[in-house]
């Protein structure tokens, strides 16, 4: 019988997925962490050049402070074979994005959150990983259940009694609006961390990365654009000071 290293405490896996929520969550993660890992997921989501971003955001984040050798192995997990089995919505098929019956975007997924945490705590309990990190936030957001402070809650008992170990859920975002993630970012790597999330990530859930906007790539009309860029200007209002640039 094959036995898991003990949990570290000094470990972090963050859930990352080359968008700029999670991109900050893995800098605040290096900050705090001895020891930091990533993970990723392929779903079938149209906007998969997310996950062309991830490698190089990943190495540009690292690359800002003494990061370098904190930033261990990155995973990722194919799993769009068994969401498409569950049907279609317009983040991972070409429908127009509109508000459904229930008042949500028909980009929800439901269940995906669910499913990144289940994931994500089975190979940190193989890694030796006690904390999940994660860019979920039910203050600028489309209104997800997934994302809400009390799923995360639910996750952590569920998948602590589930693996007979302790799992820690981290959500550094959940209070923040984009305007706050933004200074976030800022605070944690400077106006280098701000500039490589701005160009460097995508949260487009079109795909679109053939439009360099103020506040970084995207079609500028989905939910994801319009909460990203209107964070971006109430930040910008609120910190004229901050200098542009590496």
């Amino acid at each position: 019988m094959t036995t898991s290293p003990p949990a570290a405490s000094g470990a972090a896996l963050v859930l990352f997925s080359g968008g700029q929520d999670s991109g900050t969550c893995l800098a605040w993660a290096l900050d705090r962490y001895d020891r930091v890992e990533t993970i990723g997921f392929f779903y079938g989501q149209r906007h998969a050049v997310e996950l062309e971003c991830r490698a190089p955001l990943r190495a540009a984040i690292a690359g800002l402070r003494p990061w370098r050798a904190t930033l261990g192995a990155d995973t990722m997990l194919d799993i769009s074979a068994a969401l498409a089995t569950l049907g279609a919505t317009a983040m991972t098929a070409e429908i127009e994005i509109e508000t459904t019956e229930a008042g949500l975007p028909n980009t929800f997924v439901p269940g995906r959150n669910l499913l990144f945490l289940t994931y994500a705590a089975a190979l940190a309990y193989r890694r030796g990983i006690g904390a999940l990190v994660g860019g979920m936030c039910e203050t600028d957001y489309s209104g997800y259940p997934d994302c809400r402070n009390t799923t995360m809650q639910a996750m952590q008992l569920a998948l602590s009694l589930g693996l007979d170990r302790a799992v820690t859920v981290e959500t550094p975002l959940m209070y923040r609006d984009k305007a706050a993630t933004w200074e976030l970012a800022a605070e944690l790597g400077g106006a280098a961390l701000v500039e490589a999330l701005r160009t460097g990530s995508h949260s487009c859930y079109r795909g679109e990365r053939a439009t360099l906007h103020d506040w970084g790539y995207g079609c500028g009309t989905c939910p994801a654009c319009e909460l990203r860029a209107a964070g971006w200007q109430r930040w910008r209002a609120a910190r004229a000071d901050f200098v542009d640039g590496a």
